[in-house]
C-alpha cells in the first residue's frame, strides 16, 4: 500500500482491519467459485479509498464507528467493485491494479455474474439498514451509477459532449458513490442535516476531481504507475474533459484534423497524434486546474467540522488525489 494511503488511514487502522474482516465475511458464499473469486479480489484489492472515506467520516464528531458504519462501508465497497467488474467487460480491460482482471482470468461470463452477485449482496445489506433514508440514498446512487455509464456510451456513439454534460456524467458514474461513502459514514453516527449536506458536498466535489484525474491518466499515464491499461477512452471514443477542452479550443483547421483522427480506426500512430494535440492545446493543463478548483471546494466544506486527526486525513485524501500517480 502506498505510504500516503497508510498516512490517510492511520487514525482508523484498527477500524480498517475490522472492516476487512467484516467485508470478507459479508461476501462469503456456499458456492466455491464465488469464494475463489472473492479471495482473488481481496488479494488484489485497491486503495479502498471509498471505505476509508466512509470510516473517517463516521469518526468526524469523535464517535466510534458502529455496525451501521461498517455496513455502509461494506455496501459502497461492494457496489464499487461490482461496477469495476462490469466496466472491465465493457472496456475489454485486461489489467487492473497491476493484476489480470477477473474477466481475463475467469472470462466475461463469470465477471458479469460475480458483479451481479456483489450487487445482490449490496441489496441485502441495504435491507439491513432499517432506515428508509439510507435505503433511499443507496437506491438513488445505484440509479445514478447506471445512468452515468449509459450516458457516456451514448455520447461516445454521437461523439459529442459539452463540459457541462461531462461533469454531470462523472458526478453520476463516480462522484455519487464517493459522496454516499462520506455521507453514510457520517450519518451512521450523526443525523445533523446541515453537516450531512456539507459532507455530501465534500464527497461530490472530491469524486468529480477523482474521475477527472483518472481521465487524465488515461491519456498520459502508463501501466507501471496506474496498474491498468491506458488509452481505453480513446479506443472506445469516450469523450472526457481533456478531449472536450481541446476540441473547443483548437483553431478550425486543427479541430478538423483532430476530429478526423478520433473518427479513424484507432492505431498506435493515431493515438500518439491525438495525445500530442490534447497536450499542446492545453487539455491536460486545464483538467489539472479543474481538479485543483474542485479540491479547494471540497476542503472548504469541511470547515463546519471540528479539527481532528480524521478531518486532517480527509484533507490529506483530497491532496492525495491532486498529486497521485496512479
Amino acid at each position: 500500500m502506498n505510504k500516503i494511503i497508510k498516512d490517510i488511514s492511520k487514525p482508523i487502522s484498527s477500524d480498517l482491519k475490522e472492516f476487512n474482516d467484516f467485508l470478507y465475511k459479508n461476501l462469503s458464499s456456499e458456492v466455491s467459485m464465488i469464494n475463489s473469486v472473492v479471495k482473488y479480489m481481496i488479494k488484489t484489492k485497491g486503495k479502498q479509498y471509498r471505505s476509508i472515506l466512509c470510516l473517517l467520516c463516521s469518526r468526524l464528531e469523535n464517535k466510534e464507528p458502529n455496525e451501521l458504519s461498517f455496513l455502509s462501508a461494506s455496501t459502497v465497497e461492494s457496489l464499487h467493485v461490482a461496477t469495476l467488474l462490469h466496466d472491465d467487460v465493457v472496456d475489454d480491460a485486461t489489467i487492473r491494479r497491476g493484476w489480470p482482471t477477473i474477466n481475463k482470468v475467469w472470462k466475461n461470463k463469470i465477471s458479469i455474474l460475480i458483479g451481479d452477485y456483489l450487487f445482490s449482496k449490496s441489496l441485502i445489506n441495504i435491507s439491513k439498514f432499517n432506515d428508509l433514508h439510507c435505503i433511499d440514498v443507496l437506491s438513488n446512487i445505484s440509479k445514478r451509477l447506471s445512468e452515468g455509464e449509459i450516458f457516456q456510451i451514448e455520447k461516445a456513439i454521437n461523439k459529442n459532449m459539452s463540459e457541462k454534460e461531462y461533469l454531470k456524467m462523472i458526478a453520476d458514474k463516480t462522484a455519487s458513490l464517493i459522496s454516499a461513502s462520506c455521507y453514510l459514514g457520517f450519518y451512521s453516527n450523526n443525523k445533523d442535516s446541515i453537516k450531512g449536506r456539507s459532507i455530501q458536498n465534500f464527497g461530490e466535489y472530491l469524486g468529480i476531481a477523482y474521475q477527472i484525474k483518472d481521465d487524465v491518466f488515461d491519456i498520459i499515464g502508463n501501466i507501471e504507475n496506474t496498474g491498468k491499461s491506458s488509452n481505453l477512452d480513446l479506443k472506445k471514443n469516450m469523450l472526457t474533459l481533456p478531449y472536450i477542452y481541446s476540441i473547443n479550443n483548437l483553431n478550425k483547421k486543427d479541430k478538423r484534423d483532430f476530429l478526423i483522427q478520433i473518427k479513424r480506426h484507432i492505431s498506435k500512430k493515431n493515438i500518439n497524434k491525438i495525445k500530442n494535440m490534447i497536450v499542446e492545446s492545453g487539455g491536460i493543463e486545464y483538467s489539472m486546474k479543474k481538479i485543483k478548483e474542485l479540491s479547494d471546494m471540497a476542503v472548504k466544506e469541511l470547515d463546519v467540522f471540528p479539527d481532528s486527526d480524521y478531518k486532517k486525513s480527509l484533507i490529506l485524501a483530497v491532496n492525495f488525489n491532486i498529486n497521485r500517480k496512479y
